[in-house]
């Protein structure tokens, strides 16, 4: 098994190399110079249209819950276990890397969604479908609709093997052995898998069953679940994150230093214990697109159910994701791993990293912050599986030329990975996901390179048409 992981390590060390780095972030950059500082000067508007429904769109669900759908994939294992594996592996310095790629990712994903909707199609069914594979084929050109195909395959695959369904339920069950059986204490056989908890068996019988409950039901289903976790959850998430900084205040401009030098100089900090500042980029960037997806193409296909009519709102309500994903909840979990020193515990990895500082850091007995987490992980985790059953669906209705017969027999076959993911090891199953993400956003930034100039002139023109009604309904 070493042999395959670090085979898989290598596979991501090529695809998360310099071209994409630069591919991702010189994107973001772009998208931003062009629609000029978006995330910046247009976010408080972004965040009051987040709630508000439109009247007189048309779609599946409305911009809420289709933005709920799209937190539901984005909010997970990354927040919780992304954030520490990306500063334990690549040091402090990550988190501001992450934050970097997550602003720049704020014009990514406005951009996504403003094409999701500009590009969209009607099922024969009703139902709108849109994402990547539309907007290249239709904005590109039907020369390009390999690449749109290839998007396709590629979501499927994050779907099934890396971001959507192992990496997650991988985290869930890891969270309740931690809690309800951290010394194997109660071990069962699997035949040639090994032994392993029954915590970890039954949790996974669990998950799949309850999965299967709610991705029956479609996106109505998916999002009408999401709307509930995904806000209460989160609002919960961060009052324990607050609660954890405000009590150690005092270590919260030496670990911002910390966060600070270690972007430009890791090895200062860690003593050479983790690589060049490369390294450092590397994992902020790639654990970041791995939590807020901005710039990965699978946001866009949730947000083209959204009950609207115009591109730009949708576009910015969009982008509030990967500020609430990555800019707020990221940064929380990332700082109170950095003050409480967490990073630096020898033999701790993924879940564990997080739960040591919550129990630390937090003013309650270790298994009570132990269980907070658990909770968080567990629920996060498992609307994210949700929502990423829905992108992958789209991408393989799109491949089929929506043969939905296909698209019912893979939910069987999502449920099945589901439920065989905490069976795989932690390392191989970050690095598949890894990959899979990359492979997804190589087509999906291309395509935002080259739609970059009809992105930027129709939103621009929108404002300024908007300016001038605004100016005219003065005069008067």
């Amino acid at each position: 098994m070493e042999t395959f992981t670090e085979y898989l390590v290598s596979i991501d060390d090529i695809i998360w190399g310099l071209p994409l780095m630069i591919l991702i972030l010189a994107g973001g950059a772009l998208l931003t110079v062009r629609l000029r500082f978006m995330q910046v000067h247009k976010l408080p508007l972004a965040l009051k249209w987040m709630t508000k429904k439109e009247s007189g769109g048309e779609g599946d669900v409305s911009s809420f819950a289709a933005l709920c759908t799209a937190l539901s994939a984005t909010i997970g294992t990354g927040n919780i276990v992304g954030v520490a594996t990306a500063v334990c592996t690549g040091g402090p310095g990550a988190l501001f890397w992450m934050l970097v790629a997550a602003f720049l990712g704020m014009a990514t994903k406005f951009s996504e969604g403003f094409l999701a909707i500009k590009f969209r199609e009607t099922a024969p069914d009703g139902h709108k479908l849109g994402g990547p594979f539309y907007y290249i084929e239709k904005g590109l050109g039907p020369k390009f609709k390999w690449l749109a195909k290839l998007f396709s395959i590629f979501g499927i695959l994050a779907g099934l093997l890396g971001i959507g369904t192992i990496t997650q339920v991988n985290g869930i069950t890891s969270a309740l052995k931690n809690f309800f059986d951290p010394n194997d204490a109660h071990m069962v056989s699997i035949g040639a898998l090994g032994d392993y908890s029954i915590v970890i068996v039954i949790s996974s019988i669990v998950i799949a069953a309850c999965v299967a409950l709610v991705i029956i039901g479609g996106i109505k289903r998916i999002s009408q679940v999401s709307q509930i976790i995904v806000p209460a959850m989160a609002v919960i998430y961060i009052i324990f994150c607050v609660t954890l900084i405000l009590c150690n205040l005092s270590a919260v401009p030496g670990a911002v230093l910390t966060v600070i030098e270690a972007a430009f100089n890791p090895r200062a900090i860690t003593g050479g214990a983790v690589g060049s500042v490369f390294v450092c980029i590397q994992k902020g960037v790639a654990r970041g697109i791995f939590s807020n997806e901005a710039g990965l193409g699978s946001a866009p296909i949730a947000a083209a159910a959204a009950q609207t009519k115009d591109p730009v709102r949708q576009g910015l309500v969009s982008m509030t994701g990967t500020f609430i994903d990555t800019i707020v909840l990221c940064t929380m979990t990332g700082l109170s791993i950095v003050l409480t020193g967490a990073w630096q515990v020898e033999g701790l990895e993924g879940v564990a990293v997080t739960t040591y500082a919550f129990s630390k850091g937090l003013p309650f007995p270790s298994q009570v912050s132990a269980f907070i987490l658990m909770i968080c992980l567990v629920f996060f985790a498992f609307t994210t599986i949700l929502g990423w059953d829905y992108y992958s669906e789209r991408c393989l209705e799109y491949l089929t030329n929506g043969r939905m017969r296909i698209v019912k027999v893979y939910r069987w076959i999502y449920i099945l990975f589901v439920f065989i993911g905490p069976y795989m090891t932690v390392s191989a199953v970050w690095t598949v996901a890894d990959i899979t993400n990359g492979l997804m956003a190589i087509p999906n930034m291309v395509s935002l390179f080259i739609l970059s100039g009809v992105i930027a002139h129709q939103t621009n023109s929108y404002y300024r048409e908007k300016k001038h009604k605004q100016a005219d309904h003065l005069a008067v």
